[in-house]
């Protein structure tokens, strides 16, 4: 998929949803931006420019170099933060106060499928695997690995429903 795919996705799915629309739109800039050597040059002041503004002032630290699948939906920008090592699906919806990392600074990050909703204040950490159509509830810490089409709550997450 090229640049302009992802961007119509993630537009799509940010349906009413105007931060969400430029925090995504911003993201895919940065990292088409990263990926291309010719542009990164000639763009680096607006890579600067997002890792101070979105990283460093509005507490939205989502590295311009993850891996993030077509229809990114992001509600309420404060408080987010992914490892730059994860890898994440398509249609991945996140709100605010969340964390997707690793256990230790040479650790392995979360690897997140596609379909997957995540609520408020929600920690994914360490070498685990989230699996495609999930729903992860508010304020859950997952410290295992999810299963496709699950639903799982509580600390650490336990899953409480089968899609």
């Amino acid at each position: 998929m090229n640049f302009v795919t992802f961007v119509f996705q993630d537009w799509k799915n940010n349906k009413g949803n105007s931060k969400g629309k430029i925090a995504t739109f911003c993201f895919r800039l940065a990292n088409y931006t990263s990926q291309r050597s010719f542009l990164k040059i000639l763009l680096l002041p607006y890579l600067i420019f997002y890792k101070i503004f979105f990283e460093w002032l509005i507490g939205f630290e989502v590295p311009y170099n993850v891996k993030i699948g077509p229809g990114f939906v992001v509600f309420h920008l404060q408080a987010i933060v992914i490892n730059k090592n994860s890898v994440i699906g398509k249609n991945f919806t996140l709100r605010h106060s969340t964390t997707i990392g690793n256990k230790s600074a040479h650790g392995n990050s979360p690897r997140i499928g596609d379909n997957v909703d995540l609520g408020a204040n929600v920690c994914i950490v360490g070498d685990i695997e989230i699996g495609n159509n999930v729903v992860i509830g508010i304020g859950s810490i997952v410290i295992n690995s999810i299963p496709s089409n699950s639903v799982a709550v509580g600390n650490p997450a336990k899953i409480i429903k089968q899609i």
